[in-house]
């Protein structure tokens, strides 16, 4: 039995639209880039980017569990001795929610050519709208990870 790999001519990509309010941000991180990288469906292939389109709306409204908001660092460095520079997420969160939300789900895809692809498919909004309605996004059952919360 031969082991099937799609081409890309036959990778459909569906448009899904994730309502981030009330959901914890790691919960809803590794759904979105479970989908990003196409993994929910059957012609899932490692070395392809068969996943979908996912736009994140209400990005300032995510929520982190046990005090991570306050304890939890991001760090950026500009490349020159003693550059390094740190905030916490509920800095973050309160100054560039969208980038909070993105580069949570950037640590979860491949750290490659392939992920910059899958992560140029993400689109996150830190207020309610988007200018996406043109491609008919389907909303994304993610219950499971509010359950969880």
């Amino acid at each position: 039995m031969r082991t099937y790999s799609p081409k890309a001519s036959e990778i459909q990509r569906d448009w899904y639209v994730v309502d981030a309010e009330g959901l914890t941000l790691g919960r809803m991180a590794t759904e979105v880039a479970r989908v990003l990288r196409g993994k929910h469906k059957p012609t899932f292939t490692p070395h392809m980017d068969t996943g979908d389109h996912v736009i994140i709306i209400n990005a300032e409204k995510v929520v982190l569990t046990s005090g991570k908001a306050s304890s939890k660092m991001v760090y950026r460095h500009s490349g020159y001795p003693g550059g390094i520079k740190s905030d916490t997420y509920a800095e973050l969160l309160d100054t560039k929610p969208a980038d909070a939300v993105r580069r949570t789900i950037k640590g979860m895809l491949p750290k490659n050519r392939l992920g910059n692809q899958m992560l140029r498919k993400l689109k996150v909004y830190a207020g309610p709208m988007h200018p996406h309605e043109a491609q008919n996004p389907q909303p994304l059952n993610l219950d499971a990870a509010k359950a969880r919360a």
